[in-house]
């Protein structure tokens, strides 16, 4: 039940970071790449009169000329938001414009905004307008009434004309969502002077007809022009893409997207990340959609009907398909830790898609929704080249290229704010030679070309005998394949090389909640589960050996269960060794026989079969709560994990603090338990911050020593489940300059 990866990636999946060749000498000139600069949450942008809490969102995306503006379109807030990029690494807020109705999508000619905007009653009754605002004045000028609920907008090369896919879009809850759904949408053609549309002008292009799916219901999604004012447009529920002439308002060609079959990918939702699974003629019903040139496009094949492909397809403007990325997409973001086994039925669901040249390289970012990450290609005229993973807010829609500022743009859609999580954010990052400072850790590919699976790493210890090598455990979220993955240091990223499942009787264990592991110097393991009754999961320490066989169970004696809370063991490390061997464990939170503001260190002597506690002391705070994330032994000190559960602008404390064993006393349980003394060691919230240039994430969860003193700290992405997916794992340094 355990995975080794050592043998060569092919080339078309190779991880193509400068990092995973960290012994080569870095050359006089080093290849460019792209690093995040700055994190803007748009929630800054609310007006003072309005609750902050208020949902807000970054949709569609664009930038005014001279690339010193960002326009976005905010959906749950009903306006148009301005971000003033003039400093590229500080963004400040630029207001909103209120519109009555749902903005759908926007674009900047010259010094005007143009926006579509869905003014529906219901789904069977469709309604829109483009919507003009002054750029310098952010008033509104004008509308046109466009017959219909507008989706994609997309400026000509030449400034001359707008498309506006006219989607109508269907609705899933009537009839299951089936087609046909009319009205039918189409595509609206409308000239403009100086920026500014000629409402007169507005020219219908029907696309029924011209599908096989549902050819009376054509549901157009996305536009594109190319330098022939040809646009391209995607009718993703149709599985078709129809190329218009914009001067003659008429169709030129036409093509079905085709349906592709994959191999080797995740299937089921079933908490294991497994590529055996295989998925027989899936429609790509393509999303976004861009030009390469005037001959070739490509397309994200998010899937939204019955289909979905999981990658991207660059078609000739005849239909020929040039390049199939089939899984491959898939595989940097499961090797990255981004792939989303909670919702897999369309994978990673590539959705957005931007075409831009940096200097002489014609570059290709590919948005993944449901992995919140964007892949870099190089455009060579046949298979794109990869070249890395940027990370990414909470589900990435809209993304713009700044050539001229080396720049590239994201708008990440949702706002988890309800539930004190992630807002959503507009993130800036940068082209600039130097190497790429995500991911930074990354599993390797085996012969197969398919990558361990991982994410939510909850725990971290070292390799008691060899400096450099580390082990990490997967929590709750991967509940079928419970793992201990075994990590090299020496690589920069850091690289997964093996994937040992934990098992009891011969298969997976079921019932854990793994939150930490520490070596038993014997080849095998102690792991830490999280216990939750009402789930049937036991609060429990598990031995382990090498292969992950479960040799003995440790269940928590009665005295302590008295107080059970679902907050139970998030950390555990050893102290002493033979008959004094003793099992160190942090639980997170208070459990009912704690005073407020203290939780239990717990001991536990395996061999004597004695446990004891002491309590600890944890940091106040102002919003929501405070608890231990880890602990680890280290030359006559604990070290614990101490942090709140607030992300972003709220994250007050994340911190590491340590307590002297010598001050370590643990008395028996069910009577006076005494208390430790902590010393703050490290303020983690400024590594945090520096480490990618993103928001602070809540869950710092891992915090390890190897055998040369260097310590490492590792979060937890939560299997990217309502989480931006992102895994930090940052190098501290030698532990002796952290003291």
């Amino acid at each position: 039940m355990s995975g080794d990866i050592s043998g060569k990636t092919p080339r078309k999946l190779l991880l193509l970071t400068a990092a995973l060749a960290a012994s080569a000498a870095i050359p006089a000139h080093a290849a460019e790449t792209f690093n995040r600069i700055a994190t803007f949450p748009v929630a800054q942008n609310l007006p003072a009169e309005i609750d902050p809490a208020t949902p807000t969102s970054s949709e569609i995306i664009t930038a005014s000329q001279d690339g010193m503006t960002l326009v976005y379109s905010d959906s749950p807030l009903g306006a148009v938001g301005f971000i003033d990029i003039t400093d590229a690494k500080a963004p400040k807020a630029g207001g909103t414009v209120k519109i009555e109705g749902e903005p759908t999508s926007v674009t900047v000619a010259g010094n005007k905004v143009l926006a579509g905007v869905n003014t529906s009653k219901s789904k069977q009754e469709p309604s829109g307008n483009l919507t003009v605002i002054d750029l310098a004045s952010k008033k509104i000028e004008v509308s046109c009434d466009l017959g219909g609920q507008p989706d994609s907008v997309a400026l000509s090369k030449d400034g001359k004309y707008l498309a506006i896919a006219i989607e109508n879009e269907r609705d899933e809850e009537l009839n299951d969502g089936e087609l046909p759904q009319l009205p039918a949408g189409n595509l609206k053609i409308v000239s403009l002077k100086d920026g500014s549309p000629d409402c007169a002008t507005i020219q219908t292009v029907d696309l029924t007809g011209i599908a096989k799916v549902a050819p009376e219901d054509p549901e157009p999604e996305f536009v594109s022009f190319n330098g022939k004012g040809e646009i391209a447009v995607t009718l993703q529920e149709n599985n078709h893409i129809a190329i218009v002439d914009a001067a003659a308002a008429r169709i030129v060609a036409h093509f079905p997207a085709g349906e592709v079959t994959l191999e080797n990918v995740d299937t089921k939702k079933d908490g294991a990340i497994s590529f055996t699974g295989k998925v027989e003629n899936s429609p790509r019903e393509p999303d976004a959609v861009k030009w390469l040139d005037d001959d070739r496009l490509i397309v994200a094949n998010e899937g939204d009907y019955k289909g979905g492909a999981r990658g991207f397809t660059i078609f000739s403007r005849t239909g020929e398909v040039l390049f199939e990325s089939g899984p491959s997409f898939e595989y940097q973001a499961a090797a990255a830790g981004h792939y989303p086994d909670h919702r897999n039925k369309k994978g990673i669901e590539p959705e957005g898609i931007e075409v831009g040249t940096f200097g002489s390289d014609k570059l290709i970012f590919v948005a993944a929704e449901r992995a919140s990450l964007v892949g870099v290609y190089e455009d060579t005229g046949k298979e794109p080249e990869f070249l890395q993973l940027l990370p990414s807010g909470v589900g990435p829609e809209g993304l713009v290229a700044i050539p001229s500022r080396n720049l590239l743009v994201t708008a990440n859609e949702t706002d988890l704010g309800e539930d004190g999580l992630a807002r959503s954010h507009v993130m800036v990052y940068e082209r600039a030679e130097g190497e790429p400072a995500y991911p930074q850790i990354v599993s390797g590919f085996g012969d197969d070309g398919t990558p361990i699976g991982w994410g939510a790493l909850s725990g971290l210890a070292a390799d008691p005998k060899e400096a450099g090598k580390l082990y990490a455990v997967s929590d709750s979220v991967y509940r079928s394949q419970p793992s201990i993955f075994t990590i090299d240091t020496t690589k920069t990223p850091a690289q997964i090389t093996a994937r040992t499942v934990v098992t009891r009787d011969g298969a997976p264990a079921q019932k854990l909640d793994l939150e930490d592991i520490v070596s038993d110097g014997e080849g095998g393991f102690w792991l830490a589960s999280e216990g939750r009754s009402d789930k049937l999961v036991p609060h429990a320490i598990y031995k382990v050996d090498a292969k992950g066989a479960i040799k003995e169970e440790v269940a928590f004696p009665a005295e302590l269960l008295a107080g059970e809370t679902r907050f139970g063991l998030e950390g555990i490390t050893t102290i002493g060794e033979g008959d004094d061997l003793t099992l160190v464990m942090a639980v997170q939170r208070e459990w009912g026989d704690d005073p407020k503001g203290q939780v239990k260190l717990l001991a536990y002597k395996p061999k004597a079969k004695e446990w004891s506690a002491v309590r600890y002391p944890l940091d106040a705070t102002e919003k929501g709560w405070v608890g231990l994330s880890e602990i680890t032994a280290h030359d006559g000190k604990l070290y614990v994990i101490e942090r709140d559960n607030l992300i972003g602008q709220e994250a007050a404390i994340k911190r590491i603090y340590s307590v002297e064993l010598d001050g370590f006393k643990p008395a028996k349980l069910g009577g006076e338990l005494p208390a430790v003394e902590k010393t703050l060691a490290r303020d983690l919230l400024p590594d945090l911050k520096a480490a990618t240039n993103g928001y602070v994430v809540d869950k710092v969860e891992g915090f390890a020593i190897d055998k040369d003193g260097q310590a490492f700290v590792v979060t937890d992405n939560d299997g990217t489940d309502d989480s931006s997916g992102e895994t930090l794992f940052i190098r501290l340094g030698n532990i002796a300059a952290i003291n």
